[in-house]
């Protein structure tokens, strides 16, 4: 069969000069936790996703995870999202990602939550997929590890038909349906923008066959970036979209901490850096407790570990932006060097920065650096309050 989606629209590349920048939550609350401490950090969230807004920042992501005790109580993203889409007006609303598993998700429910969520937000939802990376998620929902990538590629497929069609029937693998109406439908047409996340080798081959967006969750360096981005691109001009456009972006993660004292913002961002370092290496990934084909690599975790331990003290492992403005803005041209679309920023572990100093980062973020990429936001939104 020869594959061609030359009549498929896709959205359209950036140019040099043209990365974007986003928000990325894990929503971490630290111990002891007493009876505000969780409505705390979400509140903190919420005030740096509506700075983020007025900044010019285009996207906040939002996981999915459960049981992750202090590295994430973000179980309801969609309902995060609602919050932050009722409190913003340009910032589109990430949800990355949906877990595609039965046991977590049923794909009707999370057809109908996304649709949702894009009415409310006005047409502002990117919608990413995924099928969790620990034992501890997917043991607690008694899903089968063997099943979980299969699972995931029915819904990515069927879920843009729930979208699109009067009526979907279907019998499959992970479910089965007789024809309804699966309503609302999203406000954007034909759909939002789908994305998968990528924690480990080959998941960005996993996109561009599917014509879905790279929604990159580790920390690599420039080198190996750039080798899987360059396959991305060139596998997705000739996908097959499991939806009704192809969505070729690249999107990556990393860690902020501006501040004009380059030292104080090194010595800080190492802070931040490594205390989600840290947690992450507590997480009990699926390949460590349950070795299966599904799960060949450990994924996020490996990348975390080099991160951590790849540069000498008082040195900023290879691209990440922390540091000062002009620090940065030199890290963030080498990112867009290597074909990444926009950069995702985790701002906070466990509460390890204090929020006024992380609302100070956005500022001077956006006063001195995002300027020198094209975006300019409200002279107002950028003074030090």
């Amino acid at each position: 069969m020869v594959r061609c989606v030359l009549q498929f629209p896709r959205t359209p590349r950036q140019g040099v000069g043209d990365v974007k920048f986003g928000l990325f939550f894990e929503i971490s609350v630290p111990r002891p936790w007493g009876p505000d401490t969780e409505y705390r950090v979400y509140q903190n969230c919420l005030e740096q996703v509506r700075l983020a807004d007025e900044l010019g920042f285009d996207q906040v992501w939002a996981v999915e995870h459960h049981f992750l005790e202090e590295y994430s109580h973000c179980s309801a993203p969609e309902l995060f999202l609602t919050a932050c889409a009722m409190q913003t007006k340009h910032i589109r609303v990430g949800h990355g990602i949906v877990v595609c598993v039965p046991q977590f998700n049923h794909p009707i429910r999370v057809a109908e939550r996304a649709a949702v969520l894009d009415i409310l937000s006005g047409g502002r939802l990117e919608f990413g997929t995924g099928r969790s990376a620990t034992w501890t998620e997917l043991g607690g929902f008694q899903a089968d590890p063997d099943e979980t990538k299969k699972t995931w590629d029915e819904y990515v497929r069927v879920i843009p038909k729930m979208w699109t069609q009067e009526r979907f029937g279907y019998r499959g693998r992970a479910f089965s349906m007789p024809k309804r109406a699966v309503l609302p439908k999203p406000y954007q047409k034909p759909h939002p923008p789908m994305w998968v996340a990528v924690t480990s080798p080959g998941t960005e081959l996993d996109a561009a066959e599917r014509g879905l967006g790279s929604l990159g969750l580790t920390f690599g360096g420039f080198a190996e970036q750039e080798q899987r981005i360059a396959e991305y691109r060139r596998r997705i001009r000739s996908c097959e979209p499991v939806g009704e456009f192809v969505n070729e972006q690249v999107n990556t993660v990393n860690f902020l901490f501006c501040h004009e004292d380059r030292e104080y913002a090194i010595r800080t961002g190492q802070r931040l850096a490594g205390t989600f370092n840290y947690l992450a290496e507590q997480l009990l990934a699926a390949r460590q407790a349950y070795p299966t084909r599904s799960y060949p690599s450990l994924g996020l975790l490996p990348a975390l570990r080099r991160e951590a331990t790849s540069a000498p003290e008082g040195q900023v492992p290879e691209g990440l932006c922390i540091g000062d403005p002009d620090r940065i803005v030199d890290v963030i041209k080498k990112w867009e060097s290597v074909g990444v679309d926009r950069i995702n920023f985790l701002l906070n572990a466990i509460e390890t920065i204090p929020q006024e100093e992380v609302l100070a980062s956005l500022r001077l973020f956006a006063r001195e650096v995002m300027p020198k990429f094209g975006v300019r936001p409200p002279a107002a939104a950028v003074e030090v309050s």
